[in-house]
């Protein structure tokens, strides 16, 4: 009895662990930036207002806060919302499609899904024996993933030239979307007003 409490003690404490790791999460992204300025890129705190596509002109909600969470990755790199003197427009676009990875691709978060926490216990006099135990595993199933995309295109109103586009694309397991888009515009933001040359891996870390 004293092996098997034990072992529950210990099989609760790596869960806590692993809860523990799933509050502080790292969003991976791959991004693609590219930017065009001329004569150079804009100064610290220069305005933008948003601009919509045609298919954005509805009065949806969700575009609203898109443009939201745009605004704060925006002000993280020294741009300002500003309609009445903005300088430049952006367009921020953002999609998401649900898709199921096996636990064969590799689709979890935690590493290895067959990963197995167990105890027991057994007495017994020489060949024979009684026992008992318990155990549970940790994955083993098809794990949901999301493939979101955002997308942001910043133009010069004196010249409506494109002088900046910049995308990221990520598939993680998180259903909370806001904190993932949040993470997803910093990271296509990485490198604002001058990004590194072709695609890259950019990880984000996501705060409870």
């Amino acid at each position: 009895m004293k092996r098997a409490l034990t072992a529950i003690i210990f099989a609760a404490t790596l869960v806590g662990l692993l809860g523990g790791c799933a509050s502080t999460r790292m969003v991976e992204s791959e991004v693609n930036s590219f930017a065009r300025w001329a004569p150079g890129p804009p100064a610290p705190g220069s305005s933008y207002r948003f601009e919509r596509l045609p298919s954005q002109q509805q009065a949806d909600p969700s575009q609203a806060r898109l443009e939201s969470l745009a605004q704060a990755a925006l002000a993280r790199v020294g741009l300002q919302h500003n309609p009445q003197a903005a300088g430049f427009s952006v367009q921020v676009s953002a999609s998401s499609q649900p898709m199921l990875r096996s636990r064969w691709d590799g689709g979890y978060p935690y590493g290895s899904p067959n990963i197995f926490i167990g105890g027991g216990s057994g007495m017994g006099v020489s060949s024979v024996g009684v026992g008992f135990g318990f155990g549970f595993p940790l994955g083993g199933m098809d794990t949901p993933m999301y493939r979101r995309e955002v997308s942001i295109v910043m133009r010069e109103l004196r010249s409506n030239v494109a002088v900046y586009e910049t995308r990221a694309v990520s598939e993680e397991p998180w259903l909370d979307t806001d904190p993932v888009l949040s993470a997803m515009l910093d990271a296509a933001l990485r490198g604002f007003p001058v990004p590194p040359a072709g695609p890259r891996r950019v990880s984000v870390e996501v705060k409870p």
